[in-house]
C-alpha cells in the first residue's frame, strides 16, 4: 500500500504502542493485547488523529482556511478537529446537535466541550431535531460570501479519505505483531460512523489476510445499517489503496448487542468493563465508543467466541475527556 501520493498532516509521532494485558489475560484466558491509539500527543489524543492526518492533509492541499465538520455534544472528533486546526492554524466550526437525550450540565458543558473551547472553536449548539444539513448549506454558503475557503469533514472523519489512515494502521499493526512475534487472531474496535473499522478491514484486505479480520462493536446505528455503512466505505477505501481487491458484505464483522438503548446512553455492563480496565491495568476506556466495545470483547470471551490461548488486539480509541460528561454514570 503506497501511502505516500496522498496529501498527509503529520499529527502522530510515530507508532502507538502495542501493549499486553497481562492481569486481564491471566483472569480471562485469553492473550489480550491493546493498540494505544489513546496514546496520541494532540487536543487529548484519539483515533481521529489518524483519520485527520488524511483529511486536513487534503483541506491544506486544496487551500482551506476553515474547516467546519458535524458531531454529538461530546463528539471525540469535534474535539480533534478542533485541536488539529488549532495546530494547522485553521479556523474551525463545530456543528453539535444535541442528539443524546441529556440536560445536566456535566453533558452540556463539561469533558470536550470545555475543550473545544479552549481550542478556539466556533461552537453551533442545534438541537436534537434540528435539520443538520440545511444548517450546514446554509453556514457554507455564509462563509462562501465572506471568502472563506472552506473544507467540510465528514461526521467521524468517516470518508475514504478519513479511512486511509486506519488502512495505515493496518500495515502499522502487522509490523509491530511481527516484531512481538505475536499472531492475531483478531483485531477488535469499537464503530460510530464506520470509518475505523472500515479502513481496518480494508487495509487488511490489501494485505491478504481479509476484511473479516477485524470484528466491530457497533455503537452508533444498529447492527445492520452500522454493516452496511461500514462495507461501503471500505469498497470506497480499497479503491483508493487496492482496486483490485474484493471485499463481501458477509465479511464485514459487527456485533450490535452492546449499543444499549442508544449512541451516548450508558449501559451496566459498559460501566463495569470501563471498572475493570481501570482497576486491573490502570488504563482509561471512554464511555460511548470503547467501553461498550470492550464489554463485547468481554462477553466474546466468556461466551467462548474467543478460545482459550488466542491473542486478540483491541484497539483503544480514546475519548477519555467524555468520562468527566458521564460522571453520573459511574457513581454509586
Amino acid at each position: 500500500m503506497d501511502f505516500a501520493r496522498f496529501p498527509r498532516l503529520a499529527l502522530l509521532c510515530g507508532p502507538t504502542p502495542v501493549e499486553p494485558l497481562r492481569r486481564l489475560s491471566a483472569e480471562l484466558g485469553v492473550r489480550l493485547y491493546v493498540k494505544r491509539d489513546d496514546f496520541t500527543g494532540i487536543g487529548g489524543g484519539g483515533n481521529k488523529l489518524r483519520k485527520l492526518e488524511f483529511l486536513l492533509g487534503e483541506a491544506l492541499a486544496q487551500g482551506a482556511d476553515t474547516v467546519i465538520t458535524v458531531g454529538a455534544r461530546q463528539s471525540n472528533h469535534a474535539r480533534q478537529t478542533a485541536a488539529v486546526c488549532a495546530r494547522a492554524g485553521l479556523a474551525c466550526e463545530l456543528v453539535l446537535p444535541r442528539i443524546v437525550p441529556r440536560e445536566d450540565d456535566d453533558y452540556l458543558l463539561n469533558g470536550n466541550v470545555l475543550l473545544n473551547d479552549l481550542f478556539g472553536a466556533v461552537v453551533h449548539d442545534l438541537p436534537g431535531d434540528a435539520d443538520v444539513a440545511s444548517f450546514i448549506v446554509e453556514r457554507l454558503g455564509k462563509l462562501a460570501e465572506e471568502r472563506r475557503k472552506v473544507y467540510f469533514c465528514p461526521v467521524g472523519g468517516s470518508s475514504a479519505v478519513g479511512a486511509l489512515g486506519y488502512a495505515a494502521c493496518a500495515a502499522e499493526i502487522e509490523r509491530q505483531a511481527h516484531a512481538l512475534g505475536v499472531e492475531f487472531s483478531r483485531v477488535t474496535v469499537a464503530n460510530g460512523s464506520g470509518g475505523t473499522q472500515a479502513g481496518l478491514a480494508a487495509g487488511f484486505a490489501a494485505l491478504g489476510k481479509g476484511a473479516g479480520f477485524v470484528r466491530g462493536y457497533a455503537v452508533y446505528s444498529d447492527e445492520e445499517v452500522t454493516r452496511e455503512t461500514t462495507y461501503h466505505k471500505t469498497i470506497e477505501t480499497l479503491a483508493l489503496i487496492a482496486p483490485e481487491a474484493r471485499v463481501g458484505q458477509d465479511e464485514i464483522e459487527v456485533d450490535g448487542r452492546h449499543r444499549g438503548a442508544g449512541y451516548g446512553l450508558p449501559t451496566a455492563e459498559m460501566v463495569a468493563a470501563v471498572r475493570l480496565m481501570a482497576r486491573s491495568e490502570g488504563l482509561l476506556l471512554d464511555p460511548v465508543y470503547s467501553g461498550k466495545a470492550f464489554a463485547g470483547v468481554l462477553h466474546d470471551i466468556r461466551s467462548g467466541h474467543f478460545k482459550p490461548g488466542e491473542s486478540v488486539l483491541f484497539v483503544m480509541t480514546g475519548g477519555v475527556p467524555g468520562l468527566y460528561a458521564y460522571r453520573s454514570a459511574f457513581e454509586g
